[in-house]
C-alpha cells in the first residue's frame, strides 16, 4: 500500500528555519537543474529559507548555489533536500550529516544498460542506485516526478511517498526561435521538401537514437525520400557519438541526419517550431521532460512505449510496443499523411502538457514539504 502523508509527519520537528536543497551538480541546461532553481523559489515564496549546495557547477550557474563542503554546522530546524540522479561523492557528505532528510528522485539508468559503451558512468549509475537504497532508512519523506520513479522507489523501501512532475515550463517558449536557424530549416524544407522529425535528449546508448536511424532510412524508402532526421543534444561519453556517426555514413544518411548538439534555448526552440513529428526509442525513461516540451508545442509524438513514456504521453502520441524499424517507419509515416491525425495528436498533446504547468506543480511540490517538515 503507497504510504500517504499524513499528521505523524508533523512530530519530526517544529516549524522550520529552511530546507536546503543538495545536487551532485547543478547546470543550467539540464532539467533537474533547472528544477531545482523553481523549487528553492518555490520554497522562498511561503517563507521557507532555502539554499542550493552543489558538488559540481556550470559556471553560469555557479552563483546560484555553494559548494556543498559549505554546508557548514547541522541544526535541529533544517532539513536537507537531496536531488537524487546519479551516483556522487555528494551522497557521502549528505547522508553524514544530522539534519532530517528528504529526497527528490529523477530516475537512474539501469547500468546495464550503458556498460557496454560507458563504463565509467555505468559504474556512476549503478552507485548511484545503491546510494539511493541506503537513504531509504534516512528520508523521512520522498517525491518522485512520475508514478514510475515512485515504484522504484518502493521497491527500495521508501514509505511516504507522493508524486510531482518535475517543476519545467513545458511550453512553447515566448523567446523568439533563432532566427537564421529558422531561416535555413525553412529554405531546406522549400528547397528539398520531406519532412523535419526531432529527438531532444543525450546521444547515448540507452536513449537509442540509432534506432531512429534505422527507422528513418526505412522511411525515406518508403514514405518519404526526401524526410530528415535532427538529433539534438550533448553526447554521453566519448564512445557511443563517433559509433552513431559511422552508422549515420554507412547508411548513406550523412545529408539526411542532422547531429545538432547541444543548442541554446532559441536554437532548441527553432527546431521545436519547424518538426513536424517528436521521436523517441528510448530504453529507458523516467519521466522524460522533451517529450512534454514536444507536447506543449503542439507536436505530434511517435515513440517506443517503455519505463515511464506511456505515463507521460498518457495517450497523447503514438506509443508504440514495438520500435523496430518497419512498424516504427509506419507509423511515423502514417501521422505525417494523415492531417487530421496530426491535429487530433496536436490538440491531446497541448492538453496534456497543460497538466504539467509549472505554476501548479510548484504549489504542489511546496505544499508537499511543508506537510513533511511540519511547516
Amino acid at each position: 500500500m503507497v504510504a500517504k502523508l499524513g499528521c505523524s509527519t508533523r512530530r519530526y520537528t517544529a516549524r522550520p528555519m529552511r530546507v536546503d536543497q543538495v545536487i551532485p551538480s547543478l547546470a543550467s541546461r539540464d532539467a533537474i537543474g533547472v528544477h531545482s532553481l523553481n523549487l528553492r523559489d518555490g520554497l522562498r515564496a511561503v517563507g521557507i529559507d532555502s539554499e542550493i549546495y552543489y558538488g559540481t557547477f556550470t559556471p553560469d550557474v555557479q552563483h546560484e548555489g555553494r559548494s556543498v563542503t559549505e554546508l557548514g554546522r547541522g541544526g535541529r530546524e533544517r532539513w536537507l533536500l537531496y536531488q537524487a540522479s546519479i551516483g556522487s561523492p555528494v551522497y557521502d557528505i549528505l547522508s553524514a550529516r544530522p539534519e532530517p532528510k528528504l529526497v527528490n528522485y529523477h530516475n537512474i539508468t539501469p547500468a546495464a544498460l550503458l556498460r557496454d559503451w560507458e563504463p565509467d558512468v555505468a559504474y556512476e549509475a549503478a552507485l548511484g542506485r545503491t546510494q539511493l537504497a541506503r537513504l531509504a532508512g534516512q528520508s523521512r519523506f520522498a517525491v518522485a516526478d512520475s508514478a514510475f520513479n515512485e515504484s522504484e522507489l518502493h521497491s527500495l523501501g521508501y514509505e511516504v511517498t507522493a508524486v510531482v512532475p518535475l517543476l519545467i515550463d513545458m511550453r512553447s517558449k515566448s523567446d523568439e526561435p533563432d532566427p537564421e536557424l529558422a531561416a535555413l530549416l525553412a529554405d531546406r524544407r522549400a528547397r528539398d521538401g520531406g519532412a523535419d522529425l526531432l529527438y531532444v535528449g543525450k546521444i547515448s546508448p540507452h536513449k537509442a537514437p540509432h534506432d531512429l536511424v534505422k527507422m528513418l532510412e526505412v522511411l525515406r524508402r518508403v514514405y518519404d525520400p526526401a524526410a530528415r532526421l535532427h538529433l539534438v543534444g550533448s553526447p554521453l561519453g566519448e564512445t557511443y557519438e563517433p559509433a552513431l556517426r559511422a552508422f549515420v555514413t554507412e547508411l548513406g544518411l550523412d545529408d539526411a541526419v542532422n547531429m545538432a548538439g547541444s543548442v541554446s534555448g532559441a536554437r532548441l526552440e527553432a527546431y521545436f517550431r519547424s518538426a513536424d513529428v517528436f521521436v523517441s526509442a528510448s530504453d529507458h525513461e523516467g519521466f522524460c521532460v522533451p517529450l512534454a516540451e514536444a507536447m506543449g508545442h503542439g507536436m505530434p509524438i511517435v515513440a517506443y512505449g517503455v519505463t515511464a513514456v506511456p505515463e507521460t504521453v498518457a495517450g497523447a502520441g503514438l506509443v508504440l510496443p514495438d520500435k523496430s524499424a518497419v512498424p516504427f517507419a509506419a507509423a511515423v509515416g502514417r501521422v505525417l499523411s494523415d492531417e487530421r491525425l496530426r491535429s487530433t495528436l496536436a490538440a491531446a498533446g497541448l492538453a496534456r502538457a497543460a497538466q504539467f504547468d509549472l505554476s501548479a506543480s510548484t504549489s504542489r511540490f511546496v505544499s508537499l514539504v511543508q506537510r513533511a517538515v511540519g511547516a
